[in-house]
This record gives C-alpha cells, sequence and structure tokens, in this order.
C-alpha cells in the first residue's frame, strides 16, 4: 500500500474498526531496497497485567524502539549498538491500562504499570494526586492509560527513508474536556536521534486549561555512579525541604543506594537560538549518553527526578519537560504554569532524542549545552512552593 512513494500502512483504527493482533513488515514490504534495515512488528501481549497490550517494535537503521500503543504510543526503551535506553522498574510487565486505578493509593495507582523511557502525563493535569478546585486529581492525569484510537505507520521510500509511527490518543469527558492528541515518532537510518511530535487539540467550543510533563526516564548502564546531568539552565532549585539535602550534587549520580528516597528539582531552562532546550545524561567514561531536546515555546520547564534508590527499587532518573512541575495542578495556578487552550485551537510539543553510543557524539552535545550557558546558573536553595 503506498501513494506517492510513501508507504502507508495501518495497524489499528477505530474509524474503519481495524485492530490487528499481528503484523510483520519487512523493508521489501514496504517497498525499500533490501540493504535498508527497516522492519517493524506487532504483537499483542499475553498473560497476568499485559493481557491485551500491544507492542510495535521498529528497527530503523541501527535503533531498535518499542512502543505500546495500549498505552498512549509510550516509548517502552530504544536500543541503539546494543546500548539500551530506558530503565528497569519493578513492574516487568507491558500493564495494560483495564488493570490500573487511577485511584488507588490516594491517587498513586498510575504508579502500577510505571516503566516506560517516554511517558506523558497529562493533559487535563499533571503532577502530584490532591485536591484542586474542589476536584480530586490523581497523579500525572488520564492520558497515559489511555489505549490509541488509530496507529499507523509511513515510511518514504526514498532516501533518508524517513520512517514516521502516528498515532492518536484522546482524552474527553463529558462537560470536562474533548481533547485529541496526535502523535509523531519520526527516525532515519542514518541519525542518532528520535523525533516526537504531539499535538493537542481541543475539540471543544469553549477554552480550557491543560499541563503537559514528558515524563523521559533512564537507568543502567547510562546512569551509574559517576553519571552526570549537563543542563543549559537559568535557575535550580529544590523541589522540597528533603531535596535541599541533595541540592549541591544535583546533577551528579550516586551508584544505586539503599533509603534513597526521590530527589526532585525544578529548572528553568536556557534555550539556543533557535528556542530548543537541551539536557545531557552521559555516563561516567563520557563515552554513551542521551541527550533531551525540546522547544521551549509549549514546554517552558524542567523537572529532574533523580530516584537513585537500589536496582530492584528502580534505579533510574527522569529529565522531564512541562508546561508545569510536578506540584499538584493547585499549587502552579500563582506560579503562572498552567496554560490555557482555546476552543478550536492546538498546541504542538516537539522533542528529540539523541541516543549516543560514541564519546564524540556526548562531546558534541556538552558543547552545544556550553555555547548556551553563558552565565552560571543561578541555585537557589528555596523551594518554589512550600509544602
Amino acid at each position: 500500500m503506498s501513494t506517492s512513494s510513501v508507504y502507508h500502512f495501518t495497524f489499528l483504527s477505530q474509524a474503519n474498526n481495524v485492530d490487528l493482533n499481528s503484523a510483520h513488515l519487512t523493508a521489501a514490504d514496504m517497498g525499500l531496497p533490501e540493504d535498508v534495515n527497516i522492519e517493524c512488528r506487532l504483537q499483542t501481549l499475553r498473560g497476568g497485567k499485559q493481557q491485551g497490550s500491544k507492542l510495535i517494535t521498529l528497527t530503523v537503521g541501527d535503533k531498535t524502539l518499542r512502543i505500546v500503543p495500549t498505552r498512549a504510543m509510550a516509548v517502552l526503551d530504544v536500543v541503539r549498538n546494543g546500548q539500551r535506553f530506558g530503565w528497569d522498574s519493578p513492574v516487568k510487565e507491558v500493564v495494560h491500562p483495564h488493570f490500573i486505578n487511577a485511584e488507588a493509593s490516594g491517587g498513586l495507582g498510575w504508579l502500577d504499570g510505571f516503566n516506560e523511557m517516554l511517558v506523558r502525563c497529562g493533559y487535563q493535569w499533571a503532577g502530584h494526586p490532591g485536591k484542586d478546585q474542589g476536584e480530586r486529581l490523581s497523579l500525572h492525569g488520564r492520558i497515559q492509560n489511555t489505549p490509541a484510537s488509530e496507529v499507523s505507520l509511513e515510511v518514504e521510500q526514498q532516501p533518508p527513508y524517513r520512517v514516521t509511527l502516528k498515532g492518536r490518543v484522546d482524552e474527553k469527558r463529558f462537560k470536562s474536556t474533548n481533547y485529541e492528541v496526535f502523535t509523531e515518532l519520526a527516525m532515519t537510518p542514518d541519525e542518532p536521534y528520535v523525533h516526537v511530535t504531539d499535538t493537542l487539540s481541543n475539540l471543544s467550543n469553549y477554552d480550557n486549561s491543560y499541563q503537559a510533563i514528558y515524563h523521559n526516564n533512564f537507568g543502567t548502564p547510562i546512569l551509574e555512579q559517576g553519571a552526570s546531568l549537563q543542563i543549559a539552565a537559568r535557575q535550580v532549585s529544590p523541589f522540597n525541604e528533603y531535596a535541599q539535602q541533595g541540592l549541591a550534587e544535583w546533577n551528579q549520580m550516586p551508584a544505586p543506594t539503599v533509603d534513597f528516597d526521590e530527589m526532585v528539582f525544578n529548572v528553568f531552562p536556557l534555550p539556543d537560538e533557535d528556542g530548543q532546550c537541551h539536557a545531557l545524561l552521559k555516563n561516567a567514561n563520557g563515552d554513551a549518553g542521551v541527550e533531551v531536546s525540546w522547544a521551549i515555546e509549549t514546554l517552558p520547564v524542567l523537572t529532574i527526578w533523580k530516584n537513585t534508590d537500589t536496582l530492584e527499587q528502580g534505579y533510574v532518573v527522569g529529565i522531564e519537560p512541562g508546561t508545569s512541575f510536578a506540584y499538584n495542578r493547585t499549587h502552579q495556578w500563582d506560579l503562572g504554569l498552567v496554560p490555557t487552550i482555546a476552543g478550536k485551537e492546538s498546541k504542538q510539543f516537539k522533542l528529540r532524542f539523541g541516543l549516543f553510543t560514541e564519546a564524540e557524539e556526548v562531546q558534541a552535545s556538552e558543547e552545544l549545552i556550553d555555547k548556551i550557558q553563558i552565565t552560571p546558573t543561578l541555585v537557589s536553595n528555596s523551594p518554589l512552593v512550600k509544602l
């Protein structure tokens, strides 16, 4: 199935009543030369809480991604040149939303399925559970536990053979929200990048507030003792009093540590001349790392989630661009971090993941960030919100 040199394949379509349980697409199926390393598989998972979950494994050049359409097109993990980008959660299954009760444990049920590299938080709200304006808000919103309604693959049949996996995820509730999120995940075989573009549309006639946090999570082997974060930033501050204890080492990573409760830091990033912000997590040797880049226009703030507990508990660091920090929404109105989307309006969120497996790639990212950081980062000891 191809049109104007673009191969198109539909895995799922609510509109057309299409729902494939499995598929295997080769380069030849896509009308590509046989020596182009592009392949895509769809499988339906069985057993336990992953019963019915869909998993797409997409290989493009030296990159292999696992994407979960039943969990808002989340990226489970990526492997490039044998290097894995993701983390090891105590949650081992790809949990189907059927088994998630967001209201459990005081609004923390979202954590029952949390194990992906790229997790979307939002869009009606994001952040910690609690009450705001008389409404009980569970952790990080509803979108992540919403299955996609449309999923398709597009592959350009001419160099550089750009591959785009598209999805649509709806967040709708009578008298509340009427949102559609169109997701695009794009790659070419010849570059170390994964590009994510999400378009949030408010189909209502009425303006509404929204929040978005891109909860991007990384563990071993990049995260290790001596690993470090580099971010071009105007200001860094602790999320709460507990994080004050680790403020001096906020960007330095320890070995897995027993009883290390999560430390969270609020960052106001600095963009480059194109309006792009960049954060780099590199390993101790500086020969592997992940760079998260995003457009500051719609994702103006950054949360660093430092959860360097034991390996069994989940040794992980989150690099999380957002419209908002991780506080409950009630605390963010006064910070000006609960934006409005007008009726019939759309907002676009763009991210890029640099998957670096060579020292030269890591060094280039460091130099880019150094160039942006003209003045020193202000490190403030005071949390933005008193909890």
